[in-house]
């Protein structure tokens, strides 16, 4: 990239000079020429401007090489609520585990918080090398200024080569925070990381709608930084024993001070997401009438778990967004999930294909969700779903 200088003197009539912009940046001011943030570097002032007017200038991007080896390790963020871990955690800490074997480095935990210390134990069960622990009181609420001091303190001391957030609530506030502290790069919601020899980190996450996935690197950057949703990737299993060493760090309080003041804390009514159902029920174009979700939500219930719907039935407002299946919903990765009246964009396979058991229902027997499914079933959903319905009331009567 580079940037535009205006030579007013070469200019001649301003006002001319300012109708040459399509995109109205040129703006004119007492007779001088001024470049607004509407500019959008399309250079056609360059070019149709009077000879000299207006200047481009390349940026000097060049930057000294970053030394990798100084840098090392994966580290994980530990996302909780009061001392209980968020799930993501440990889906991040078996990637982290897989990636840092790859390049024989350590495994760290990062674990921020109030009264945490005796639960930070829990991580060393899934082969964490070090926790490195904050436990202040000033760490008893989220706030962005201090968690981030606190993030700047554990990587300036650490240098970890990478660093895993959980794309949740206070992951998607606290990275990009941290991240541009750091002066590093960001990728958000990646679906597949892998690493190279030398550390350097390939973040791959969907681009353009899904119909492409990009990989994306950093490599003259430390440390490296990527965000994950809950349910992409696989935790590991808890193993019998510990192992690693827990770090109870400390930090200048003067590092810990925030202009926001938390003064209550008032708990929502508990929810029942769709990424924690085992079963899940899922409404898609096929489905006609807004009423016509009963069916299924009747087949949900009886299974029981949960209806859930692809984003053109959340856009027509006949379920919350919080269960929409897909890219620009949720992630989500059941024991079983019946697609009904599914096409199986893209965007939307990408959000379950990782599913342990996947029925497909629809009528298009050329439907793109078939090519990812265990059982699919041509036909029309509000014929099978009434017998389906009915078989497994009439097997469950008959086992009683």
């Amino acid at each position: 990239m580079g940037k535009l200088i205006i030579h007013q003197e070469k200019i001649g009539n301003a006002a001319a000079l300012a109708k040459i912009c399509p995109f109205g940046a040129l703006e004119e001011h007492d007779g001088k020429v001024e470049i607004s943030a509407a500019c959008k570097m399309c250079k056609l002032c360059v070019k149709k401007g009077p000879e000299g007017a207006i200047e481009f200038v390349e940026h000097d991007t060049a930057k000294p090489a970053v030394n990798k080896s100084n840098w090392r390790g994966i580290a994980v963020y530990v996302d909780h609520v009061d001392g209980d871990i968020h799930p993501v955690t440990y889906e991040l800490i078996g990637k982290a585990r897989e990636l840092a074997q790859a390049i024989n480095q350590p495994v760290y935990a990062l674990f921020m918080g109030s009264g945490i210390a005796d639960k930070s134990e829990e991580l060393l069960y899934y082969g964490v090398d070090e926790v490195h622990v904050y436990d202040n009181s000033e760490l008893a609420r989220f706030r962005i200024e201090t968690y981030t001091s606190v993030f700047e303190d554990f990587i300036n001391k650490v240098k970890p080569a990478a660093i895993l957030i959980g794309a949740t609530t206070i992951g998607r506030q606290l990275a990009p925070r941290v991240a541009a502290r750091m002066r590093t790069g960001l990728t958000a919601d990646c679906t597949v990381l892998q690493i190279n020899e030398n550390a350097d980190l390939v973040q791959i996450r969907p681009a353009f709608g899904g119909n492409i996935m990009a990989q994306i690197l950093t490599p003259n950057n430390r440390p490296q930084m990527a965000t994950v949703r809950y349910k992409v990737m696989t935790a590991p299993e808890r193993s019998n024993k510990k192992c690693g060493t827990i770090k109870l760090c400390d930090i200048e309080p003067e590092k810990l001070k925030s202009s926001v003041e938390v003064l209550d804390v008032v708990p929502k009514k508990p929810e029942t997401f769709i990424e924690a159902s085992d079963v899940l029920v899922v409404a898609g174009r096929g489905v006609k009438k807004e009423e016509d979700l009963d069916l299924l939500r009747g087949l949900a219930e009886l299974l029981g778990g949960q209806l859930a719907g692809t984003r053109p039935i959340i856009e027509a407002g006949w379920l919350d967004a919080k269960r929409q299946v897909g890219l620009s919903g949720r992630t989500v990765r059941p024991k079983l999930i019946i697609t009904c009246g599914v096409s199986g964009a893209i965007q939307f396979v990408a959000g379950m294909e990782h599913s342990e058991m996947i029925v497909a229902i629809n009528k298009d027997e050329k439907a793109p969700i078939f090519k990812v499914t265990n059982i699919g079933l041509v036909g029309d959903l509000y014929e099978i779903i009434p017998v389906l319905i009915q078989q497994i009331k009439e097997e469950r009567a008959a086992v009683k």
